[in-house]
């Protein structure tokens, strides 16, 4: 049976955290958390999943991808 986890490619993503949580809602707080960003100008290099660019998405005027 095939792994449904990994994309075609199985590449990664790297995020940066541009700007703060404050004011926004919890819930993207909570994304930026769960993405592994702690402080502004962290960068993460995390696997390219399906999940993980739902959770990109979700906070994107916050965080910049390469």
């Amino acid at each position: 049976m095939a792994d449904t986890k990994t994309s075609g490619g199985g590449g990664t993503l790297t995020v940066t955290l541009v700007r703060s949580t404050i004011g926004f809602n919890r819930k993207q707080a909570e994304v930026v958390r769960g993405l592994g960003l702690r402080r502004i100008r962290h960068t993460v290099e995390l696997p390219d999943t399906p999940e993980i660019r739902g959770m990109i998405r979700k906070v994107r005027h916050l965080v910049e991808t390469k």
